[in-house]
């Protein structure tokens, strides 16, 4: 066994939300280590539907404080990586057989605007069917009108690295391939303990980050003694939901569209990918969590209906790439489309150690989920409070 190092912080997972945390933690001068089991961003932050959006589809749950959060940090992360996070029109064509209306629409999109702060970013626009002219083959019958809006999308991948990397150059040390054995106290710090290559190695630190995902329950019974923590720790029961998407020889050259499934009007979107075109996502509730999930032959099809219900149709050869995501959300009887976003963080940090555990969250909001970590975590670890702000930090892409 190595010799122990000693941290004022160890997160334990390499997705957007652990990167985003090691980030502030590591510009405020704390020694930071980042354990990531696989490699930084092979999990759920390469595998989402690559978009920086306030979700407008949030609006019909009412979840105005969630939209209002993401749409500031859609303006920022647009300000501190303008090379990472691109603005794109996205497209709603309003049907005859559409369950949202055009007055419903446009109603949503000035409520977003109004959330937004009325910028320029913001604006929206009817087009009449009989001045919808788009190259992309949208279906044309039945067609009442087309709204566009602007959000913005991103290389999930790429902005954690480069969040990582922002990290890293501010003194944070990473481990990829680290499987996290378990945790305890000594004193008033945790003595964790994982595994790389094949040895076994440890060390202490004030604070513990359980940032792992599908994995926050399995992770935190590793963290011991359990029972001792206060009830506030307890994690709350949770579900874990796939989404899938698949990626078709297709181009789309306009934006990307937002449609509505026609089997449970769902949202769908459909987003130029390169060359290609990416069709995501679905919502299929799992058991547990899986280490590579894979889409499923009815998520597929789900999507493949959906798409050829509003273009000319696909076949299955046409298909390229599919890969699947796992989301952490709220265990409700609703349904996984209607439930909420928000992210909770479940600490205790008026004793030391200290611990947090991030449930859930959204791509958008991680630099807004790291600051609020750090908040909570501060007092314990006698930093100041906000000292240095990542909103103000630069990101860069990474080679």
């Amino acid at each position: 066994m190595s010799t122990t190092t000693d941290y004022d912080v160890v997160i334990i997972g390499g997705g957007i939300h652990g990167a985003g945390i090691a980030q502030v933690f590591a510009v405020n001068r704390l020694r930071v280590l980042l354990l990531e089991h696989y490699t930084v961003a092979s999990q759920t932050s390469s595998r989402s539907s690559k978009l920086i959006h306030g979700g407008l589809r949030y609006l019909e749950s009412f979840q105005l404080r969630l939209v209002k959060e993401c749409l500031r940090e859609r303006e920022i992360l647009l300000r501190i990586a303008p090379e990472l996070v691109h603005l794109v029109p996205f497209y709603i064509p309003v049907y005859d057989f559409s369950t949202r209306g055009s007055l419903t629409i446009g109603a949503g999109l000035t409520l977003y605007a109004l959330l937004g702060g009325l910028g320029r970013h913001f604006r929206f626009r009817r087009y009449r069917r009989t001045d919808w002219t788009a190259p992309d083959g949208l279906r044309r019958e039945g067609l009442r009108a087309v709204y566009r809006y602007f959000d913005a999308q991103t290389d999930d991948r790429q902005l954690t690295r480069a969040v990582l990397h922002s990290a890293v150059t501010h003194g944070a040390d990473v481990e990829e391939h680290a499987e996290f054995l378990h945790a305890g106290v000594a004193g008033k710090s945790w003595r964790l303990y994982y595994r790389q290559a094949g040895r076994e190695q440890s060390c202490r630190a004030r604070l513990l980050v359980n940032a792992t995902g599908p994995w926050v329950r399995q992770t935190a019974l590793k963290i011991a003694p359990e029972a001792a923590r206060p009830a506030a720790a307890v994690l709350p029961q949770v579900s874990l939901v796939q989404g899938a998407h698949i990626e078709v020889d297709r181009v789309t050259e306009q934006g990307i569209y937002y449609i509505e499934s026609p089997r449970d009007r769902r949202a769908v979107f459909v987003m130029p990918w390169g060359a290609r075109t990416l069709i995501g996502t679905t919502e299929t509730e799992l058991q547990a969590p899986v280490a590579d999930p894979v889409p499923l032959a009815a998520e597929i099809d789900y999507l493949l209906h959906c798409y050829n219900h509003y273009f000319e149709p696909l076949t299955q050869t046409e298909i390229v790439n599919s890969f699947a995501g796992i989301r952490v959300l709220p265990k409700e009887k609703s349904s996984a489309f209607h439930r909420s976003r928000d992210t909770r963080l479940i600490a205790d940090t008026h004793h030391g150690p200290g611990v947090v555990h991030v449930c859930g969250g959204k791509l958008t909001a991680y630099r807004h989920t790291a600051a609020r970590v750090y908040r909570l975590a501060a007092p314990l670890l006698g930093a100041g409070a906000g000292s240095v702000d990542t909103s103000r930090l630069r990101l860069q892409p990474v080679e």
